[in-house]
């Protein structure tokens, strides 16, 4: 099959991960024939639209019936080909829950749920859809890979990586534009995190959209003479322990930073890390137990305490 070359956005450029996940599933069709897509009525909301449009074969469509797209999904594994599933977080997350973890996670199917429609990060469309939950209720599930790209090009990096790893995986799709973190030249590995910013005083281990606001706020902090180290915590689970660890024994402590309820999520996989490895003060930037409005998703962060101004206050808490 043609593998045209895949364009990469270039750093610092505002871009939806759904207009990566239409790119990369484009390429990626072209370049193998091991996968299909299994959607429910929503590729214009998840951004996989242009393989709806120019590879249809590629396709099979459901309607609005998750559960039995995520029960077809395991069908499909049997078959030899990798079902690739989309929808909303909300949907695929909560609505076909018990289908995900009964027909694919328990019989080892390799199946990857990709879910739109992610944490404050959805905006407008409210707290029913605005899914603050995924990373707790997905990484509960024993043998599931959970991972959380940062930016467009990191998951554009990460799609072909799941494909190749064996089993069940569930990895976010960002909605909203956030600022490009990496290069084309960046390297993607289920299970290792990426030291972005290098720093002795404070750590601060995020996770998706946060690693862009870690950044920022990690320069205004340089400013008053805090050094602060960022860590791309792109894979949940497993979660890259000796990364943790190192933050735990060379820094002051650690500052979580996620789009998603505190509970659950990255911050409690570090905390749970560092508790039995190297215990470490920590302070979690997150959704605090509460569920989301609507608003536009540049507001958003700040009402909630998730934005760069608040991974500024919990490092400067720290040290």
């Amino acid at each position: 099959m043609a593998d045209t070359a895949l364009q990469y956005w270039n750093v610092g450029e505002d871009v939806s991960v759904r207009d990566a996940f239409g790119r990369i599933l484009v390429h990626q069709a072209e370049a193998r024939s091991d996968w299909v897509l299994l959607d429910a009525d929503v590729a214009g909301g998840t951004g996989a639209k242009p393989l709806v449009t120019e590879h249809p074969d590629r396709v099979m469509q459901f309607g609005i019936a998750e559960q039995n797209m995520m029960a077809a999904a395991g069908g499909v594994a049997d078959t030899g080909l990798i079902p690739v599933v989309s929808t909303f977080g909300a949907f695929g997350c909560m609505r076909a829950h018990e289908q995900f973890r009964t027909a694919i996670a328990y019989p080892e199917r390799n199946a990857k749920l990709c879910c739109s429609h992610i944490g404050l990060d959805v905006g407008p469309d409210g707290a029913t859809a605005q899914m603050l939950e995924d990373l707790a209720t997905m990484r509960a599930i024993p043998g599931v890979t959970v991972v959380s790209p940062a930016d467009a090009n990191e998951f554009m990096k990460a799609f072909p990586a799941i494909l190749d790893h064996e089993g069940p995986v569930y990895m976010r799709i960002g909605r909203s534009p956030t600022p490009v973190v990496f290069g084309a030249d960046y390297e993607f590995e289920i299970g290792k995190a990426t030291r972005v910013r290098h720093g002795s005083d404070v750590t601060v281990i995020a996770t998706g959209v946060m690693v862009a606001r870690a950044l920022e706020a990690a320069e205004t902090l340089a400013g008053e003479g805090v050094s602060v180290r960022v860590v791309n915590m792109a894979t949940i689970k497993p979660i890259d322990v000796a990364e943790v660890v190192a933050a735990a024994a060379e820094t002051k402590g650690i500052v979580t930073a996620e789009d998603h309820n505190i509970f659950g999520g990255l911050g409690s996989a570090v905390a749970e890390c560092t508790a039995q490895h190297y215990p470490a003060k920590i302070k979690f930037v997150g959704v605090d137990d509460t569920f989301g409005k609507s608003g536009e998703h540049d507001e958003l962060p700040a009402m909630f305490g998730i934005d760069a101004k608040a991974i500024f206050t919990a490092c400067k808490k720290l040290v």
